[in-house]
């Protein structure tokens, strides 16, 4: 949908008595963009603006708060925020590579720790409520963050790679340096809401999500502790996750009902993730649905 359209079916409940979304004060942002899984035949590299794929918690600035991408509020500090501009962004709290349980138990911290706040950054890709191509967001979110001169607001760095083989020797650099991959974006591209081709993450290995629906018990070393996690994807096939649980999982592991992400390369001949290894909580119990 275009985004004037969007946001004029937005505003219009407000003008009849019904409270507007909360994107759309002040024209603020529509629904997340997704990623694709990146795929060989795309039309051109060179036809994209390339990025680390940060392993942070995705987030989102209204102009006024944090949100999460669901658009849950954030518990962050009044300082964390200050002086930020006043258009909606789109990027991902981050505490640097391989710290994403850091940083998600911080965001979703019962009681706020204002101290470890000091170490994270909201790193922002995006300005999802402007109607230009994304080369021209890029530009003018670079802009923002700039004249905002906030400690805890960064951009994230675009870069235009010629062919595959810059783009497969950049991955090559990120995952040694310890980074999860790489997110292509369509210069051209318009910001919309939901899954999209001209946004694709571009990874050595694939994730996916399922729900966790029991456990299989520990042997020798540990006993007493969860051996495996029983989990079914959104196709109904079901497997266990032993290999990357921590001690700390295996003695408190995700409850039934939750939604966690796993990492495979690629499916055996019967269908099921080859390699399948436990990666994180993706959804705690209360939030049930699959996306």
């Amino acid at each position: 949908m275009d985004l004037r359209i969007a946001v004029l079916l937005a505003l219009l409940p407000s003008a009849i008595g019904i409270p507007a979304p909360v994107w759309a004060v002040g024209l603020q942002a529509p629904a997340p963009m997704l990623a694709s899984r990146f795929h060989t035949g795309i039309d051109t590299v060179a036809a994209y603006l390339v990025s680390e794929k940060l392993d942070g918690v995705r987030a989102r600035w209204d102009g006024h708060r944090l949100r999460t991408r669901n658009g849950e509020p954030i518990d962050a500090p009044a300082w964390f925020t200050a002086g930020w501009p006043a258009q909606a962004m789109d990027g991902e709290l981050w505490h640097g590579r391989g710290k994403f349980q850091r940083t998600s138990d911080l965001v979703r911290a019962l009681q706020r720790d204002d101290a470890a706040w000091r170490s994270l950054r909201f790193m922002a890709f995006d300005l999802p409520a402007d109607g230009g191509g994304f080369a021209r967001r890029s530009t003018r979110l670079r802009s923002l963050v700039l004249a905002a001169d906030a400690p805890s607001l960064a951009v994230v760095n675009q870069h235009h790679l010629r062919d595959q083989t810059a783009l497969d020797a950049r991955l090559k650099v990120v995952v040694a340096a310890g980074g999860e991959g790489l997110m292509l974006h369509r210069a051209d591209a318009r910001y919309h809401a939901g899954r999209s081709d001209e946004l694709l993450k571009f990874k050595p290995s694939d994730d996916a999500e399922a729900r966790v629906v029991g456990y299989r018990p520990g042997k020798g070393k540990y006993v007493g502790m969860v051996g495996a996690v029983l989990v079914e994807d959104a196709r109904g096939r079901r497997f266990a996750l032993g290999s990357g649980l921590r001690d700390a999982d295996r003695r408190q592991p995700p409850r039934v009902g939750s939604v966690v992400t796993f990492r495979y390369n690629g499916l055996t001949g019967k269908g099921t993730p080859r390699f399948a290894r436990y990666l994180r909580v993706r959804h705690p119990a209360r939030t049930v649905a699959m996306h």
